[in-house]
């Protein structure tokens, strides 16, 4: 005998049929009038992590909601990570009426606004505002080639009929999936301080985790709770299966003991990556032999990050 119950499937499941922990996030994306509209999302997602080329996300919605119709139209949107203070979760469900045009919407706003990065550098790439409150800020562009999706249009708000995109664009009569690739990643300087010299338990920013429209009258969400930190399994190789990969790495660039050594508690799995990326890096500056001292350069994950700041 189960100990469990059978739930029915339903649409929305996420939120009906389920506990579903969700981030929250304000996506900000262009009107036609080059205005800045914003709709409060939690069905987004990392999608392209590793080996690509690029990174994306994932963003799942109506496709006739502001978001979607401005995404189909010119492409540009930023995810916006809001704190998880009462007041500021207030402001972004008041935001998530469905149907509520953004002249009706944002004059009552109490967002704050300011200029995408990604237009402060290139005027030309127009772009949507980003909230100067948030904690961070992902800028991305969808990637509308993927799928046949670039010839989805904007303009149908009672649904779309078929044939549908299995994974990119207009995914069904009301949904749609977009692709969008990173285009930067933006953070206030007190996190992106906590990144750089490692994360403790104190540094991780209030965010709000969401349950969706549980029921009819609340949206209800989590906030941040003091964080737990759960030691990593370490499972070391020996030095000489380490040795075996990074000779077959590479015809030229070789790798002394020390060095290796600072990678032996690397999975075998991402082991071939790590090496790969290492001769990427040895060869771009021009290093045939890499010793501990460039492995710590390379281990750091920000160290242009840090050379700015000096």
């Amino acid at each position: 005998m189960s100990s469990f119950e059978n739930l029915r499937i339903v649409d929305n499941f996420y939120q009906t049929s389920l506990f579903f922990p969700m981030p929250t996030v304000i996506i900000s994306t262009l009107c036609e009038d080059g205005t800045t509209t914003l709709g409060p999302y939690s069905l987004v997602q990392p999608y392209y992590v590793a080996g690509k080329g690029y990174y994306a996300m994932l963003l799942s919605c109506r496709n006739s909601s502001n978001t979607a119709q401005n995404i189909l139209r010119n492409g540009k949107c930023a995810l916006n990570f809001i704190d998880d203070k009462p007041k500021t979760f207030k402001e972004a469900v008041k935001l998530s009426w469905p149907g509520d045009k953004p002249s009706d919407k944002m004059p009552k706003c109490n967002f704050k606004l300011e200029k995408s990065m990604v237009e402060e550098l290139d005027p030309s790439d127009k772009r949507p505002m980003v909230l100067t409150d948030a904690i961070q800020v992902i800028e991305c562009t969808w990637v509308r080639e993927l799928d046949g999706a670039d010839k989805d249009l904007p303009g149908e708000l009672n649904g779309y009929e078929g044939p549908y995109h299995d994974f990119n664009g207009i995914t069904s009569k009301f949904g749609a999936h977009f692709i969008l690739k990173i285009d930067k990643i933006l953070m206030k300087k007190k996190y992106s301080d906590a990144i750089i010299r490692g994360v403790k338990a104190k540094d991780f920013p209030a965010l709000p985790v969401d349950y969706g429209y549980r029921d009819s009258k609340n949206f209800w969400f989590h906030r941040k709770t003091r964080m737990r930190a759960e030691l990593l399994q370490v499972r070391k190789a020996s030095l000489e299966s380490v040795r075996y990969a990074a000779d077959r790495a590479d015809d030229v660039v070789k790798f002394t003991d020390d060095a290796l050594e600072t990678i032996l508690g690397v999975p075998r799995v991402f082991l071939s990556v790590v090496l790969k990326g290492c001769v990427d890096w040895a060869k771009e500056n021009n290093v045939t032999l890499i010793t501990a001292e460039h492995m710590k350069i390379i281990n750091d994950k920000r160290s242009k990050e840090k050379s700015k700041k000096k």
